[in-house]
């Protein structure tokens, strides 16, 4: 039986959550639809651009996403406390801006006026609720959702639903568990042989974060370049150093993310190199000998080459409210009934414990 959001989620607390939504039928309503012989790539598009939007106006970090044919993952990382951190004049102007009151002609929102801003800045009660709402991953998924099934309704001159039901949800409480499930949503276009590399996987962080370092060798070398718009500026930082990295929330200041706060201590070069040993594993196009040289994560965190990558192919099949380490999921409470979570029985054997 599920479990209630709220059991397994608390909006007032720093929570990173893997989310995913398909669409009805398990249509391919975001690619190339056999069925009916049109390409819906461009809403791959759509779903990005509310992506870029939303991360620059929400309290939530965008940690990793991939959009597919008929799905698409995300992992949030919702912040209260930098949603504490913003006046009262930013919360409903940033409101405002993700629920207009007008639009333009390209129906993109237009700078609240001094009006609409007293509307919810002279409300007590609105603005605690828009200040809540804004760090909370429910309304995040709850309007992205909406505006892509309203805008592919309309262009299908369609009606009902678009998404089969509401969003699924997993609770990543630990450093394996993010990982993991990073890998395993990155990954993602390479197991359902959409594309055969990391670089070339459209629709994903991992592509963006490696345009973004590539953008980046160019400007360091001697020769002059055009300026170019940094492609992974919504995205969160993927590295921190918990022991040099300052503490708080970190807020940003260029506005175009939550908070240059990282999630993984590795690098953005380990991470790929994570990522593309992980996909010459799992990929049957990938043929020749399984390399020796293990990446240091993986060691790190103790887990078997083999489980590794087991892990993160199966991550969706295996976790359902919480994922993370058995004996950590064990010594957790749902947040009211204060029930236990359930651990797979392969997780225990996949995932290394105090025992």
């Amino acid at each position: 039986m599920r479990k209630a959001r709220c059991e397994v989620i608390d909006s007032s607390e720093i929570n990173v959550v893997h989310v995913y939504n398909r669409t009805v039928r398990r249509c391919f309503l975001f690619g190339q639809d056999p069925l009916t012989g049109k390409n819906f790539d461009h809403r791959k598009v759509w779903i990005e651009e509310w992506l870029e939007h939303f991360a620059a106006h929400f309290g939530i970090d965008l940690l990793t996403f991939a959009v597919l044919n008929n799905h698409f993952h995300l992992i949030l990382r919702n912040r209260p406390d930098v949603v504490r951190t913003w006046s009262d004049t930013e919360v409903a102007r940033r409101w405002l801006m993700i629920c207009p009151h007008r639009t333009d002609k390209q129906g993109k929102p237009m700078a609240p006026s001094e009006a609409e801003l007293n509307l919810i800045r002279n409300c007590p009660l609105k603005l605690a609720q828009m200040r809540e709402r804004l760090a909370d991953v429910s309304w995040w998924m709850r309007l992205l959702c909406q505006r892509i099934a309203m805008r592919s309704n309309r262009e299908d001159q369609a009606t009902g639903r678009f998404f089969e039901e509401r969003y699924k949800a997993i609770r990543l409480i630990d450093e394996a568990s993010i990982i993991a499930c990073s890998a395993y949503v990155d990954l993602n276009p390479i197991r359902a042989e959409i594309c055969q590399t990391i670089e070339s996987s459209e629709h994903t962080s991992a592509k963006l974060r490696i345009d973004a370092m590539r953008l980046q060798n160019q400007a360091e070398r001697p020769e002059p370049k055009s300026f170019q718009r940094d492609p992974a500026a919504f995205l969160s930082p993927l590295s921190i150093d918990e022991k040099s990295d300052p503490t708080g929330p970190c807020v940003s200041a260029e506005g175009k993310r939550c908070s240059e706060k990282g999630f993984l201590s590795m690098s953005l070069l380990d991470y790929v190199e994570l990522l593309d040993w992980t996909a010459r594993q799992s990929h049957r196009s990938k043929r020749g000998k399984t390399p020796t040289d293990l990446p240091p994560v993986i060691k790190r965190l103790g887990i078997a080459p083999e489980n590794w990558c087991e892990l993160v192919s199966r991550f969706g099949r295996l976790f359902h409210h919480v994922a993370g380490n058995p004996d950590s999921i064990d010594s957790m409470r749902s947040h009211r009934k204060h029930q236990r979570f359930r651990v797979h029985r392969r997780v225990r054997r996949l995932m290394p414990t105090a025992d």
